[in-house]
């Protein structure tokens, strides 16, 4: 899968292990833009991993070299919740 985040085409694949760390669900790596997820996972966990993920690659792209890690869990659990539970689709035909 590819999604593209500010004009960059990030590929983003399923790993059994992520970062060398069994601990780690998921990481966005910017040197050659892709998402890696850790394989195993429920699908919804894999999600919410990619959304936090995502979330990552957008600050990135948006300039924001530091990311605060508990800024981008909190919007990572909301933002699923609002994709999920809502029909944002029929806003942008």
């Amino acid at each position: 899968m590819n999604i593209k985040v500010g004009g960059i085409h990030y590929e983003v694949f399923e790993k059994e292990i992520v970062e060398n760390d069994p601990n780690e669900y998921g990481v966005c790596v910017y040197a050659d833009n892709h998402i890696e997820i850790k394989s195993g996972l429920s699908d919804e966990r894999k999600t919410q991993t990619l959304i936090h993920e995502l979330l990552h690659a957008i600050f990135f792209e948006a300039g924001y070299e530091d990311h605060d890690e508990k800024m981008v869990d909190r919007l990572s659990l909301v933002l699923n919740q609002v994709l999920k539970e809502n029909d944002l689709a029929k806003y942008f035909d």
